[in-house]
């Protein structure tokens, strides 16, 4: 660990020469692109064999984390794994929250597809009880007022497609390359290699999808990938595949939807799902199908069901996807409704100590206070990937224009306080290659990483932490999605506050 003396956040990073800077962002840029730390390049459309690749956007330095705070992320992951396991496996709850009756399905027509088609499901039979989650809880350092020490605070739990697992594992590796060859020209002293700390994430995803593919108990077997046509972020999940051929002889295939549309069928005799007549599937891992623009036909809707209905294992299920709506995580809030799912009364608190205030449109009242609180404010929606949400200023208009029947599908929550004047050095490549690394103030994410496998009728669960992202943005900037265009990939300098 770096030195006891409490860390200066409005001094990071340290001062570069443009020599010092310019040798660092050449050894990154050449590690990124010897080891896989990849984005195809921004073209369209992308050619079915790839030609080229890019490095994905990086810092130079790592960004500072308390020890302390890092640590209570990672023993909140499995009272986090555990506590949305079991809210997927809440019927009336999720129908009361999220439903198309009584709850945002009735106003959102995404989500109320995604409901009645599970609905539908439900009266047919379940056919297939596990389920598997690949997590990640996100996290933000918070300020506060008055000089009180930093706490860490939720920005959101993901239950589907939490990508670049495996990329900041590689960005970690990066940074502790970084000081290894060059010791940072020792521009920050303290710094030392225990305060770079071991990132494993690919091999604990994979042990999840793993265990899935243990509890289907077919040998021939394989794992589903559903995927995006055209995806920029294919080396995140390349990676996770040769990961499960190479250390458990487990095989994938990737298809999308409008792919499984033609391909996939299920066994009538055994409900299994069989791809192109031939192949069967022990569990479907979904890296699409938690945006609207994924379903843009009915059929793709039919597909999604067609893999619900079948006897694999589906990561997520339609209900866990559910399950990681925003307006849940607004409900969890209100006073009671944690104790349905968790009875330790010291993870209770610990786990509300971790949220920030947040309350739905719809409640009388809602709105209004969400005028008078903007500029302190964002106001979320019921999707994931970045670039959805309303910030401070932009709120009033926005519910000027919003109709009513629609807040449902809203809820807002108190703004995050990171440290102020924190910088870094931040990269990203082109189309024409690398770019020079830029200054910026800049607002760091964490996120946990963990699985859960539940729901089988011996009513066991089994759930991991399993690793961490960082991932940064300029200050000035509200959204937070690599993928989207906002952030670089980061990793962590741990540090005294």
């Amino acid at each position: 660990m770096s030195s006891p003396s409490r860390f200066a956040f409005s001094e990071w990073p340290p001062a570069l020469s443009e020599t010092q800077l310019e040798a660092l962002t050449l050894y990154a840029t050449t590690y990124a692109l010897s080891h896989g730390l990849l984005y195809l390049p921004p073209v369209k459309p992308q050619p079915r064999v790839p030609n080229s690749a890019i490095h994905a956007p990086l810092s130079v330095f790592p960004s500072p984390f308390p020890l302390r705070l890092f640590l209570l992320a990672r023993r909140l992951q499995s009272a986090y794994n555990i506590l949305y396991a079991r809210i997927a496996m809440d019927v009336e709850f999720l129908d009361k929250v999220m439903g198309s009756v009584e709850g945002v399905g009735k106003v959102d027509d995404f989500v109320g597809q995604l409901w009645t088609g599970w609905k539908n499901l439900r009266d047919e039979g379940i056919v297939q009880p596990l389920q598997l989650g690949l997590f990640r809880s996100d996290y933000l350092l918070h300020a506060g007022l008055n000089g009180e020490p930093l706490s860490l605070k939720q920005v959101e739990f993901n239950t589907i497609s939490s990508s670049f697992g495996t990329l900041s594992q590689h960005t970690a590796a990066l940074h502790r390359y970084l000081y290894a060859t060059t010791s940072y020209y020792n521009v920050h002293p303290d710094m030392k290699p225990d305060d770079f700390p071991p990132n494993d994430t690919t091999a604990g995803l994979v042990e999840g999808l793993a265990a899935a593919h243990a509890a289907y108990n077919a040998k021939e077997s394989k794992i589903l990938f559903v995927v995006q046509a055209g995806e920029r972020n294919v080396f995140d999940q390349r990676l996770l595949e040769y990961e499960l051929l190479e250390k458990h002889s487990i095989h994938v295939i990737r298809q999308t939807f409008d792919e499984l549309a033609a391909s996939a069928s299920i066994d009538s005799a055994t409900q299994a799902l069989v791809i192109s007549g031939a192949t069967e599937i022990s569990t479907v891992y979904f890296r699409a199908g938690y945006t609207p623009t994924d379903y843009p036909t009915a059929a793709q809707y039919a597909t999604r069901f067609l893999l619900e209905r079948s006897r694999a294992i589906k990561c997520p299920s339609i209900a866990l996807q559910l399950a990681g709506g925003k307006k849940v995580q607004q409900v969890l809030t209100q006073p009671g409704v944690l104790a349905r799912f968790l009875t330790d009364a010291a993870q209770i608190a610990e786990l509300r100590s971790s949220w920030m205030g947040m309350w739905g449109l719809d409640e009388a009242a809602g709105a209004q206070r969400a005028r008078d609180m903007a500029e302190r404010l964002v106001l979320k929606p019921q999707r994931e990937g970045g670039g959805n949400n309303v910030y401070k200023e932009a709120i009033p208009a926005f519910l000027d224009a919003l109709p009513p029947l629609e807040r449902q599908a809203w809820i807002a929550m108190e703004l995050i306080v990171p440290p102020e004047g924190t910088g870094n050095y931040l990269v990203r490549a082109g189309s024409e290659g690398a770019q020079s690394a830029v200054k910026a103030e800049v607002v760091s994410e964490l996120g946990i990483f963990g699985w859960a496998l539940f729901g089988g009728p011996d009513g066991g669960l089994k759930e991991k932490e399993v690793g961490w992202l960082v991932r940064t943005k300029g200050k000035d900037s509200n959204e937070g999605g690599v993928a989207t265009g906002f952030s670089v990939l980061d990793s962590i300098l741990l540090v005294n506050d």
